[in-house]
């Protein structure tokens, strides 16, 4: 019966020999508070009472968000949220866990030592802009300090930026006046273009109008030509012809105004003898015409001399 303790405490002792370490992680073993080795995954044998596990190390990817408020060049607050990710370099274990205590606090000031050295050296624009280049140098030095005490920096990444509330509200109205001003400048250009085509539409039709006007005038003297040389053939002489045409043509704008019941022209004169006075008139013009030109063929020719300039009608090409 005396044997009994024993062998339960020989039990226990042997089960506290046994331990298992997880994959991507290492154990610590001390032996009277000493360092005595590291284990890695699997299942692991320590001698109970003189052996301990004094602590694991993680071996895995970790992250570490930080925020940082700090200032730009111009005078900007703004909140910046770098992410680090960094792992425990496996041959570096004892390194890592004897060396550095608080590994997340030391990551933490040496971020913050960076991106209060680098972003007051930029304006706001330049920061979103060169996001990559402070993420850089936070890797860098965080690298040179952090191997030492066994760590990797895999990467860092700037992943926001967030200026002070009444900044972003400017650079929201700067960016909608910006646009405004794009839209009013394009629809000044369409406008233009608008107004260009429409009196390029209006010149067309205006030389049509006056092509078709031509086109009409020159018809109706063509008819008129006939008509006159239909009348010469029966016996009408031409101041007949022309008579009857100027009166045929008078009665038919009559007509043609009587047509229209909502027209409110008013033809004067509108006499029997309206048509003959006009046919008159028109002779008479036209033999005035005839005769002033008649005068002006036989003036005889006026010479002057080339280097008078005295006179207002000398003409450089006329006969010195």
């Amino acid at each position: 019966m005396v044997i009994i303790p024993f062998l339960v405490v020989g039990f226990f002792l042997l089960l506290a020999s046994f331990f298992t370490v997880k994959q991507q992680s290492a154990v610590i073993v001390e032996r009277f508070g000493k360092f005595n080795s590291i284990r890695q995954s699997g299942l692991q044998i320590k001698i109970p009472v003189f052996d301990r596990i004094a602590g694991r190390v993680n071996l895995r990817i970790q992250q570490l968000d930080v925020i940082i408020e700090t200032k730009t060049k111009d005078n900007v607050f703004v909140k910046m949220k770098v992410s680090v990710q960094f792992k425990v370099l496996q041959e570096k274990v004892y390194d890592a866990f004897y060396k550095l205590e608080y590994p997340h606090d030391q990551i933490t000031s040496y971020v913050f030592d960076v991106v209060r050295a680098e972003v007051p050296k930029l304006i706001l624009d330049d920061v979103f802009e060169r996001k990559d280049d402070i993420a850089i140098a936070v890797k860098r030095e965080l690298n040179e300090a952090m191997t030492t005490y066994g760590y990797e920096i895999i990467n860092t990444l700037v992943t926001d930026i967030d200026p002070d509330i009444q900044v972003k509200n400017a650079m929201n109205r700067i960016n909608a006046a910006d646009r405004e001003k794009t839209a009013a400048e394009y629809e000044a250009e369409a406008q233009r273009i608008r107004i260009v085509a429409k009196a390029k539409a209006e010149a067309e039709s205006k030389r049509l109008q006056g092509q078709g006007i031509a086109d009409q005038r020159r018809e109706i003297a063509r008819g008129l030509v006939e008509s006159v040389e239909v009348l010469n053939n029966v016996g009408i002489n031409s101041q007949e012809a022309s008579a009857l045409i100027v009166v045929t043509q008078h009665y038919d704008t009559l007509q043609a105004i009587g047509a229209d019941t909502n027209s409110n022209l008013i033809l004067l004169p509108n006499s029997p003898q309206a048509g003959s006075d006009m046919l008159n008139n028109m002779v008479a013009s036209f033999t005035a015409s005839n005769q002033i030109g008649e005068t002006m063929k036989n003036q005889p020719k006026r010479i002057k001399k080339k280097d008078d300039h005295t006179s207002l009608d000398f003409n450089p090409s006329d006969p010195a």
